[in-house]
């Protein structure tokens, strides 16, 4: 097990596929699952294509029009603005996309397509430090 720490500066997708690969090829294990986990409530991992950088902003885009800030007034109903009109709003983005991936490990590598990254999707708008947990599990 090892613990990755990513540092955001905002809202956006953050790719660490190479971190993962250097941590999984490190390891040995010729088959098996390697399940990542983040420890936050408001981002979310995603497998996501790594070659054209605009998927990356339009879904950023669709998703900040699918929940947009506190201060949008169709978001008026929303109770928890305390900690700033990002808050909210991350959570719910964190609630509909995924906190954990499981990712086959196959020749001692990952079994990715040929486009795939692994990202955390910040949901704040604010800089912050993330941990993802990475456990591997050999296939027996």
């Amino acid at each position: 097990m090892t613990t990755f720490t990513i540092s955001t500066t905002g809202q956006g997708f953050y790719e660490f596929t190479r971190d993962v690969t250097r941590f999984v090829e490190g390891q040995g294990i010729q088959m098996g699952l390697l399940n990542l986990f983040v420890q936050h409530t408001s981002c979310s991992l995603l497998i996501q294509e790594n070659a054209d950088p605009e998927v990356q902003v339009d879904l950023r885009n669709f998703f900040h029009r699918l929940v947009p800030p506190t201060t949008d007034p169709s978001m008026s109903y929303l109770t928890h603005t305390y900690e700033g009109p990002d808050d909210m709003p991350a959570h719910i983005k964190s609630a509909m996309m995924p906190v954990s991936l499981t990712i086959p490990i196959q020749n001692g590598r990952l079994a990715l397509g040929t486009w795939q990254g692994i990202y955390l999707f910040e949901h704040r708008d604010a800089p912050h430090r993330r941990n993802v947990v990475a456990t591997l599990l050999p296939a027996r």
